[in-house]
């Protein structure tokens, strides 16, 4: 048996911790054992999620000894550890014992607060379970710079998987059986890099007490925060303007359409921390206030983007117009500042073709007088 060949020893501090994700990851339960590192401390890098272990006198950090990995196992734990800068490097545990233990290659980040695995496990310990479900299905597929470019959708797809999960969506109308009742026979993924499509064969039982039998495909799209800024006082709504590919293939003669602002919950993200970040990145305005104007899916029948629209509350000077966007994403957006009536005048001509901006227009429309009394009693 060559040393390449061997089972190894490998020590984990941080997410990896968690007993389902490191099932996830290895693809088998390992065997295990509690180990404590002598003048250690696991923090958490600043600025994200995830924890370093780093040197500190006195302290001791908790972990789990990995026993006698395969050399598949290690090679599915360095794949799902590497697009972090993680990589094994050589540590004596107490009583001399030998392992190797993950650390950041190039010390790159720097320690924020002390990390906990329980609060990692409450905040996004279940989209990075969905997330590892994902990227641990490419291992042995795809390169590593394939995968660093779709870990960011992939994470806001695990979010817009936990997010259906977890929505307390009330059901008084309809008489289905809910989700347990549909019966998946199969599932393929022929495509998948910024946006994914599935193949689905699957049963569900009929209104008239059959089953139905269908083949499908649906477009994996994202969660999104969609907000249509209002200024009460003034009176004025920050519309967007910007190029979309899609109606483009359509065929539109006109393709830069009008929105709301918009943008994908990130994994980890909420709503509402979405809609604040996106506003701010694509028009540079801070919200004062989020009222939530509707959750709904536009289109079901084929696409499984779900959309969470608000109304926000700013101060809108007509100074806040202008041009905007994130260069890295490739964002060309041109902001402007319009009456309300500018903008139920264009919803009323046609000229509003955006699905989202419309029921948030529509909204605005039903509690203006409302917002506008609140903002000057105040």
């Amino acid at each position: 048996m060559t040393t390449r060949d061997m089972p190894a020893d490998v020590v984990l501090f941080g997410t990896l911790t968690d007993p389902e994700l490191l099932e996830i990851v290895l693809g088998d339960v390992a065997i295990s054992q509690p180990v404590v590192l002598e003048n250690h401390q696991v923090f958490t890098a600043a600025g994200e999620s995830f924890p370093l272990l780093l040197p500190r006198d006195g302290v001791q950090a908790h972990g789990l000894l990995l026993e006698q990995l395969s050399h598949e196992q290690v090679a599915r734990l360095d794949y799902y550890e590497a697009p972090y800068g993680y990589a094994l490097e050589p540590v004596v545990l107490a009583g001399g014992r030998e392992a190797q233990v993950y650390r950041p290659s190039d010390n790159q980040f720097e320690a924020a607060a002390p990390w906990e695995l329980s609060v990692w496990q409450d905040q996004i310990g279940a989209m990075t379970r969905e997330a590892a479900h994902e990227i641990m299905g490419l291992f042995g597929r795809i390169t590593m710079d394939d995968l660093l470019r779709r870990l960011g959708p992939i994470r806001a797809r695990a979010q817009a998987r936990v997010n259906a999960k977890t929505d307390n969506i009330p059901v008084a109308l309809r008489q289905s059986e809910g989700r347990d009742a549909v019966s998946l026979t199969s599932i393929r993924r022929p495509y998948s890099q910024f946006f994914a499509v599935d193949e689905l064969d699957l049963s569900h039982p009929r209104f008239d007490g059959g089953t139905n039998q269908v083949e499908r495909a649906v477009f994996i799209a994202v969660d999104a925060s969609v907000i249509l800024p209002y200024d009460p006082v003034r009176d004025t709504v920050m519309l967007i303007e910007q190029f979309r590919p899609a109606p483009y293939v359509r065929g539109d003669m006109n393709p830069w359409m009008l929105e709301a602002v918009a943008g994908r919950i990130d994994g980890g993200e909420t709503p509402e921390e979405s809609a604040h970040r996106e506003t701010q990145e694509e028009v540079g305005l801070s919200l004062k206030e989020l009222l939530s104007v509707a959750n709904y899916y536009p289109s079901p029948g084929a696409f499984s983007e779900y959309l969470y629209c608000f109304l926000g509350l700013a101060d809108i000077p007509d100074s806040a117009a202008g041009h905007g966007g994130l260069a890295s994403e490739g964002e060309d957006i041109r902001s402007l500042v319009i009456p309300f009536e500018t903008l139920m005048g264009a919803v009323r001509s046609g000229e509003v073709q955006n699905g989202p901006l419309l029921i948030c227009a529509l909204y605005l429309e039903r509690e203006r007088d409302r917002l506008r009394k609140a903002a000057t009693d105040a």
